[in-house]
């Protein structure tokens, strides 16, 4: 073998040398602790703060979830011991000093100005009764606008998430384009060895985004309509318990 096929097979053992010195850095930077840990410090807080972002949804809708089951079942009951044909006033005494959920709530609170105006004796005037109809009826609202009030605590970080979670993302990938092309003029070299950590990491920090953002948009489309069909179940009550009233006050004439 003459010296010119051997430096031609030593040049070649560099050529492969160098290829695998190159792969296996990018090798390592595959993993997810890997692109995170070689991304700039600023994706990196987004990345975080993405992360944290999808956990607290994630309680969100847990939450969210078991307390209109719970609703749902403690309207049933209430609703079952309402209709039952029993004395209402015996159970406003058994419920007053700890309604258990909005429906209790309501029926507690109009209650209670029935009975104060029993106690001034508004019902034996014909003049007041029209107002105390009224009253009741606002009590009733008002106490519907404070449950649902409560109910609907931390549902703009679900939509909020929901909408700006992509956008966000979207921002750490511009970031990571960024990256790419400044190892392309450091480097002065195009190779996909360059470019390829910056792309990948702005593609993670855009799957970051995405796995934060659409759960968060399709639990707030579903609870808020779950928590609409609650509200109309609420105001329907109100409606039939002012009917109830009003015919009470029909029989006092």
């Amino acid at each position: 073998m003459d010296s010119t096929t051997l430096q031609t097979a030593s040049n070649h053992l560099a050529v492969v040398g160098g290829e695998i010195a190159n792969q296996a850095p990018a090798a390592h930077g595959s993993s997810m602790w890997g692109l995170f840990w070689e991304a700039e410090l600023i994706v990196q807080l987004v990345m975080v703060g993405l992360i944290v972002a999808s956990f607290w949804s994630w309680t969100i809708i847990f939450q969210k979830i078991v307390r209109l089951h719970k609703l749902y079942s403690s309207a049933e009951q209430f609703e079952e011991s309402f209709w039952s044909g029993g004395s209402l006033d015996e159970l406003y005494d058994r419920i007053n000093n700890r309604p258990l959920d909005p429906l209790s709530s309501i029926f507690c609170s109009a209650m209670r100005e029935w009975r104060r105006s029993i106690t001034k004796g508004v019902i034996r005037s014909t003049e007041l009764r029209g107002t105390l109809e009224q009253r009741i009826d606002r009590v009733m609202q008002v106490t519907i606008g404070r449950e649902m009030e409560r109910l609907e605590r931390h549902m703009g970080f679900l939509a909020s998430l929901g909408s700006n979670g992509m956008i966000v993302g979207l921002f750490g990938t511009v970031l990571g384009i960024m990256h790419s092309f400044e190892s392309i003029a450091a480097q002065q070299n195009t190779n996909l060895a360059v470019v390829a950590p910056g792309i990948a990491e702005a593609l993670f920090a855009t799957a970051i985004g995405l796995v934060a953002a659409i759960p968060a948009a399709i639990a707030y489309n579903k609870i808020s309509s779950d928590l609409n069909r609650y509200a109309n179940r609420l105001d329907a009550f109100a409606s039939e318990f002012g009917s109830i009233i009003s015919r009470q006050l029909e029989e006092q004439v």
